[in-house]
């Protein structure tokens, strides 16, 4: 297994996808066929080899992403098996941000669901080559042409199809065509489908099957001379010269490669591994990482300098921290030195392992290309570069969402509460969109995450992992505040007791800035006025005083402020005089302005049984929400909806009861909105403001 491998013959990939579309059961029936594991778990039995935490299996869901080896026809694959529930998102999040390529599963039957679209869009956003796998083939209502339609109509994209079902009379299906290679591949239940026959394509499909060939001949040609010269002389396109235009096609051109079968019915998964070592892209295909405070760049070359970035740590009750990193250039020795550059401080790596899942395989080194996990400094923290000593680089860190959703815990004694912070704090190390925090109004100690159930899985490894039970108050949401109309203010800071006074004059103009766009400082006073050297603490004392807004206490957000004027003396002015004024000019803004309160707004699909459509409308217009578009597929009915976070908690179960269960949602925060006034004034009332 690890025997060096060329740097062609490497492929990082991620598996990603909405909820329940069947990633984690690709993934076993991936291990399977390649020869890493010798039995398929089943995610409904609760015996998969990737969701190995016990709530993983418990609630049949993934909940952290891991990561796993194995090799297909001499090439290496190492993959990261990704959440689907919105909840999970920096999972995918930094998961993407070290990857090469993607495996983007879509099921048949629910084809582009919303949360198919959020993990796409963050592949977009670090411009990540993917082929999409089309699963549960093997269901009456699945539709593959459908699902290949819908991904360019929803995510905007080129879909080359290379496959095509075959049904019988019961529209179950029998097989799938080759479209390229024009041939019938029927898998043999037997081997669990790690043989398959080759036959000629039935008549009955022939038609169809050439005219979805001859479509995906004509996309590839547009982007290939060669395939268009032999595609308009009517000549045979080599399969080569097409698998060969297409990989061009999928990593320099945005094409997506679709493919599709039935992972739980052990069809189709060796045409996608074929896909991924034929389209995906190998280290040396990515452009060269660069370093955020210099023009440097890294190649992917074992003799270059060390580069690496850390994008997840794991609490290990035997290591301490396990670390996973992806290496980006040079080599890494076990025993061996590096420098953790984020921190400015050296260490030794302890013990380099090759992951699968929770299982360990120790390595002697890890080189340019690898993703490992390594055993080293207790500082080191997800986002870190490390780097040679003699060659250091600082790599972009990865950026997480804030957390939406907050609860208040206690431990059952008060002998308790070191260890729980203890716990917690292990927690939020792990977890860069889990925050910890002591609330200064009632001393409580406050949980704030990405929503209901990622509280409440954090809360249970509480239990399962610290043998620490806690007492939990109800769901609360992160509220932020606003200003809803531009003020100027004016504040001076004077102070003199003996010997060397404090002086500091500032004018700051704050104003309302676009949802989304956080928090902007500008600095445009005169030099004369305020010297260059005060603008770094007038800032950071306008945003720590942003923490705590006017309305209720909560963040403020999407406010601009810029420094207009003042004054200074050259003897009594310093950074903690212009700190102390720019925070009584905020106050005074707070007195002086006009502010709103926001609430998180959460956006997605609902998808119901036509049957029960009239209850599920009703209480979702109980919970302030709004449906945007109402569509109907097959014995479904989709409702893309947008609903107040604050009216969510408790909606599975509520969903569950109106519809026996059959209703289906995903949601995700979307945005922030002005809070109706009725509701806000009882916000406030709740907070002791």
């Amino acid at each position: 297994m690890d025997a060096p491998v060329r740097l062609d013959r490497i492929r990082n990939i991620g598996i990603m996808a909405h909820i329940d579309a069947g990633k984690t059961t690709t993934t076993e029936r991936i291990l399977f066929y390649t020869g890493e594991i010798h039995k398929m778990g089943e995610v409904h039995e609760g015996d998969t080899e990737m969701d190995w935490m016990v709530q993983e299996r418990e609630r049949g869901i993934t909940i952290t992403s891991a990561a796993t080896t194995c090799s297909w026809q001499d090439y290496r694959i190492n993959i990261i098996d990704t959440p689907g529930h919105v909840d999970f998102t920096a999972e995918v999040e930094r998961s993407l941000r070290v990857l090469d390529g993607g495996v983007v599963v879509f099921s048949g039957v629910e084809m582009v669901e919303s949360q198919s679209e959020t993990v796409w869009r963050q592949a977009d956003r670090y411009h990540i080559p993917r082929i999409a796998f089309v699963n549960k083939l093997d269901r009456v209502e699945s539709n593959y042409v459908g699902t290949v339609e819908m991904i360019e109509e929803r995510l905007g994209v080129c879909a080359v199809p290379l496959i095509l079902p075959l049904r019988n009379e019961d529209r179950r299906p029998e097989g799938l065509v080759d479209l390229i290679e024009r041939t019938y591949l029927v898998w043999d239940a037997e081997s669990l489908g790690a043989d398959y026959e080759k036959r000629d394509i039935p008549p009955e499909i022939r038609n169809e099957a050439e005219r979805l060939r001859d479509m995906a001949i004509e996309r590839v040609a547009n982007i290939d001379d060669r395939v268009m010269e032999l595609f308009l002389a009517d000549e045979e396109i080599p399969a080569s010269l097409f698998h060969e235009a297409l990989r061009k096609g999928c990593i320099e051109h945005g094409m997506i490669p679709v493919v599709g079968g039935s992972a739980f019915q052990n069809q189709g998964i060796q045409l996608l591994l074929d896909a991924v070592i034929r389209y995906l892209p190998s280290p040396l295909d990515v452009p060269a990482i660069q370093g955020i405070d210099s023009d440097e760049l890294r190649h992917a070359d074992p003799d270059e300098p060390f580069s690496a970035l850390a994008f997840k740590v794991v609490a290990d009750r035997y290591a301490g921290r396990l670390v996973f990193i992806r290496v980006y250039s040079g080599c890494l020795d076990a025993g061996g030195h590096t420098l953790d550059v984020s921190s400015g401080k050296g260490m030794r790596i302890s013990k380099i392992f090759r992951m699968h899942a929770n299982q360990r395989i120790p390595l002697m080194q890890a080189t340019a290309g690898d993703i490992v996990a390594i055993v080293g400094s207790q500082d080191i923290a997800t986002g870190d570069t490390l780097a040679s000593k003699d060659a250091p680089i600082l790599l972009e860190k990865i950026d997480f969402p804030d957390p939406v959703v907050f609860i208040a815990v206690e431990p059952r004694t008060e002998a308790e509460f070191d260890d729980l912070l203890s716990a917690l704090t292990t927690l939020a190390i792990e977890d860069p969109t889990f925050h910890v925090r002591t609330d200064e109004l009632t001393n409580q100690t406050i949980l704030a995450g990405m929503g209901e159930l990622h509280l409440e899985v954090l809360v249970r490894r509480l239990r399962d992992e610290f043998n620490m039970t806690v007492h939990v108050g109800r769901p609360q949401v992160a509220y932020r505040e606003t200003l809803a109309a531009p003020v100027e203010v004016e504040e001076r800071f004077e102070k003199q007791a003996g010997g060397k006074g404090q002086f500091a004059h500032v004018r700051i103009k704050l104003e309302p800035l676009q949802r989304g766009d956080g928090f902007t400082f500008a600095y445009c006073a005169p030099t004369e006025e305020i010297p260059k050297e005060y603008r770094s603490p007038i800032e950071s004392a306008l945003r720590a005083t942003l923490t705590n807004g006017p309305i209720a206490g909560y963040p403020l957000a999407d406010i601009g402020a810029t420094v207009i004027g003042g004054s200074f003396h050259p003897v009594d002015s310093s950074e903690l005089a212009f700190r102390a004024a720019t925070a009584g000019a905020l106050h005074r803004a707070y007195r002086e302005g006009v502010f709103e309160l926001l609430e998180p707004i959460m956006e997605g699909e609902v998808i119901t049984p036509a049957d029960y459509l009239g209850e599920v409308m009703e209480d979702l217009a109980r919970r302030r929400g709004e449906i945007r578009e109402l569509q109907q597929r097959e014995t479904v009915q989709i409702l893309r909806v947008s609903v107040p976070l604050a009216e969510t908690f408790g909606y599975a179960t509520r969903l569950r009861s109106l519809t026996q269960g059959r209703a289906t949602y995903s949601l995700r925060v979307e945005r922030y909105d002005i809070v109706p006034q009725g509701l806000k004034e009882k916000i406030i009332r709740s907070r002791g403001y």
